[in-house]
């Protein structure tokens, strides 16, 4: 099970870079907060980090919210880019499921899934989405959840096109 920092470190540096771009684009709030969390975590003053270009500014960002340390922020980045960003996925992963949800939010999951709902609400997302987006999912989905899926976990584990990081 990958945890969001991990996630993060794990995933192409380029989805990375998309993540905390649209953070950048979309929700100032947070993207500030991510950055004051990076400026604390390497000792500096935001300010420093403000100041510089951005590519540079994202490629330090990305490689301290890497850290165990920061795992609570690297984890509301990526909700917040799942949720806004790719609600229809999480929708669609919902309801080839048949888990009830309000536009992707689940109050509660069951304990337990059936392995051909599992493997056919993988599938159906694989052909629609990108399996990199897929595979992002996928891992918060079982990480960021109270339940957690032996099946899916099993699915993360074992098949190639859930895995992160090996093209990277």
């Amino acid at each position: 099970m990958l945890t969001s920092h991990e996630l993060l470190g794990f995933m192409s540096p380029a989805l990375a870079l998309e993540i905390l771009t649209y953070s950048y684009e979309t929700d100032k709030a947070l993207y500030h907060a991510a950055l004051s969390a990076v400026a604390e975590a390497r000792k500096l003053r935001p300010v420093f980090l403000e100041r510089q270009p951005r590519s540079q500014r994202h490629t330090m960002m990305l490689a301290t919210l890497t850290r165990p340390a920061l795992d609570l922020v690297a984890g509301n980045l990526l909700r917040t880019w799942l949720l806004k960003k790719h609600k229809q996925m999480l929708i669609d992963f919902l309801d080839a499921l048949g888990i009830t949800h309000q536009e992707g939010v689940v109050e509660e999951l069951p304990t337990a899934m059936d392995d051909a709902k599992v493997r056919a609400a993988v599938e159906a997302l694989l052909v629609k989405y990108p399996p990199e987006t897929v595979a992002v999912y996928l891992h918060a989905f079982n990480d960021m959840n109270e339940v957690e899926w032996p099946n899916l976990k099993a699915m993360l584990d074992s098949d190639p096109r859930l895995q992160l990081g090996a093209s990277t």
